[in-house]
């Protein structure tokens, strides 16, 4: 049986790697054209096939460090277009007395400044011969898939993610700092999202993990916008002092919205931890 399994998994995760290669070498175009959310979706990709590389450990460790490559540099152009959509957001349903306009205004022209500095690097990184050989390294992956011998099943690989969560949110429990405690809830977040792509893997037998998986990452990257958000706020604070009391309030929503996120943290996970793939 547990051969059956680790051939199994073998065959799905040879399927993934295929599959989000193709997807991810097809997003090129739609991202030098910056066509929307094109940027997002290759990061997903990348992480995607990530993912199914992790579970070869080593044999691959070169191949999923690219990926990583990769993602950090999407990251930078997503990040920002995140941030700069939840602040403006916020913003604009501010009350009269805080100049929510003026703020608006404020925060879009420090949102386009920020994408137009990260778009040049993910442009430079699609045309040069780094992404190349990756492209080129997953093709070949994707027509001769790895050996899959002693791999172990997909439900063993995301019970070793689910245990990683565990021990990530009992350290932020333990921190003696609110950076620490983010900082673990960061890691917790990553994961809770190798587990849910493991669940993508595994396709029908485990959708309802996936979901559960997919709500505590989802929770848990409220709580990382909001961090990230309060540290640009602490930043535009002082680089524009005549708008300080706009972004005190923003930043004291954020400080709830973590906070909640927070609150609410113990009963995801409580639904999150359940055996994989055995509903």
């Amino acid at each position: 049986m547990a051969r059956q399994a680790g051939r199994t998994a073998g065959a799905l995760l040879a399927a993934r790697i295929a599959e989000q290669s193709g997807v991810l070498a097809g997003l090129g175009p739609a991202v030098r054209a910056d066509a929307p959310d094109s940027v997002h979706q290759m990061r997903i990709a990348s992480r995607r096939v990530r993912s199914a590389l992790r579970a070869y450990g080593p044999p691959l460790a070169g191949v999923a460090g690219e990926l990583r490559w990769l993602a950090s540099v999407l990251g930078q152009a997503r990040d920002s277009e995140v941030l700069g959509e939840l602040l403006i957001g916020r913003a604009a349903r501010l009350p009269a007395e805080c100049g929510p306009e003026q703020l608006v205004t404020r925060l879009t022209t420090w949102s386009r400044a920020q994408a137009e500095q990260a778009r040049p690097q993910v442009l430079a990184a699609l045309d040069g011969p780094r992404y190349a050989a990756l492209t080129a390294t997953l093709a070949r992956l994707s027509a001769e898939p790895p050996p899959a011998d002693g791999l172990p099943a997909l439900a063993e690989l995301a019970r070793r993610e689910q245990r990683r969560v565990s021990a990530r949110l009992r350290a932020a429990a333990a921190a003696e700092s609110g950076t620490e405690r983010d900082g673990e809830l960061h890691e917790a977040r990553k994961a809770a999202k190798w587990a849910r792509y493991l669940g993508e893997t595994a396709g029908p037998s485990a959708r309802a993990f996936t979901a559960r998986m997919k709500a505590l990452q989802e929770l848990l990257g409220v709580h990382q916008d909001s961090v990230v958000a309060c540290g640009a706020l602490r930043g535009l604070a002082r680089e524009q002092p005549g708008e300080g009391f706009g972004y005190g309030v923003l930043y004291g929503e954020q400080l709830a919205v973590a906070a909640r996120a927070r609150e609410q943290l113990p009963e995801v996970w409580r639904r999150a931890r359940r055996e994989p793939f055995g509903d």
